[in-house]
């Protein structure tokens, strides 16, 4: 099974700026993300949701630059979900 997460922005929460960023954006974070996905589920050795969440996090803010990586606060609930998915997958 192949975990393919996106990430969406809420343009009511985006200023001027970040909505006419907001594609470019969303294709950036949504990369990072998916690579970090691939990352964390080659590297699993068991850990819990929690854990794999923070490592997803973690492992997506390595790839992003440093002011985008400081301002990504995804959905604690869409992330744990990405990790429950992992950890799902090596049952």
């Amino acid at each position: 099974m192949m975990i393919n997460p996106r990430v969406t922005l809420d343009a009511d929460t985006l200023g001027p700026v970040g909505q006419k960023l907001q594609k470019p954006l969303e294709q950036q974070l949504t990369s990072a993300l998916q690579h970090a996905t691939q990352t964390v589920d080659d590297h699993y050795h068991g850990e819990s949701v929690p854990e794999v969440a923070l490592e997803l996090l973690e492992e997506t803010k390595e790839g992003l630059h440093p002011d985008i990586a400081d301002a990504f606060e995804p959905s604690t609930d869409q992330l744990q979900a990405v990790a429950a998915a992992i950890v799902d997958e090596h049952r």
